[in-house]
């Protein structure tokens, strides 16, 4: 299953051509998202775990805990029990399955990389991007977000917003694989961090005000 209906001459162009006219729409409509919101990497990085299944409310929440206690560093968080990481993040809800994927990535970003976000940063885009895969609890969604806006590298970050907005325009079944989704994205755009991490926020937010998963308010929509 791909993105790729057709192979008359002028498709990739027009593929191409028509993701430019989305985005130039979206971000007439909504402007600058400003994503991702946070102090630090490590701040990005933590708020990509926990926000999985949860909305970025609930995360804030759990991350101005963190900060309240002074504990939003690597090896502080590394130092305080399970229990009591799980207390400071219930706000993002699954607390205790989040705080175990939270230690499971502090060991990994503490053992492979010191807890150095530099060091991290000079990984190869691939080689990062499969050693994170690995580490218990993280996803492509998980591991995309922390490559694209913690560490800048260009990757485009899918989701199920992605899927409903562009499977809705015809571009690929909502069902699609992720890596087939990114696939079409990274090779019809730009290959810039600056508006994969544009792009991305701008159809998280399209598809929260009007593609909606019910009652989408297409008559409304900036893609009508």
């Amino acid at each position: 299953m791909g993105y790729q209906v057709t192979r008359s001459p002028g498709y990739k162009n027009n593929v191409k051509n028509k993701l430019s006219s989305i985005y130039r729409k979206l971000y007439k409509k909504f402007g600058a998202q400003n994503w991702w919101p946070a102090d630090t990497s490590f701040e990005v990085m933590v708020g990509a775990i926990l926000t999985q299944n949860t909305n970025w409310q609930n995360v804030e929440k759990a991350i101005t805990n963190l900060k309240k206690e002074k504990l939003l560093s690597p090896l502080k968080l590394n130092g305080i029990t399970l229990k009591r990481l799980a207390k400071l993040i219930r706000p993002s809800g699954y607390y205790n399955i989040k705080a175990a994927r939270l230690k499971s990535f502090l060991d990994f970003f503490i053992y492979e990389y010191q807890a150095d976000i530099t060091r991290m940063r000079s990984e190869n885009t691939s080689n990062l991007r499969k050693k994170l895969l690995a580490v218990k609890g993280v996803g492509y969604e998980t591991a995309d977000s922390i490559l694209l806006y913690a560490l800048e590298k260009p990757v485009f970050v899918v989701d199920s917003y992605t899927k409903r907005i562009f499977s809705r325009h015809g571009f690929f079944k909502e069902e699609s694989d992720y890596n087939i989704v990114q696939k079409f994205f990274m090779d019809n755009l730009d290959n810039k961090v600056s508006l994969f991490n544009e792009f991305h926020a701008l159809i998280v937010k399209t598809a929260k005000e009007f593609c909606r998963k019910q009652k989408p308010l297409c008559h409304l929509c900036p893609l009508k």
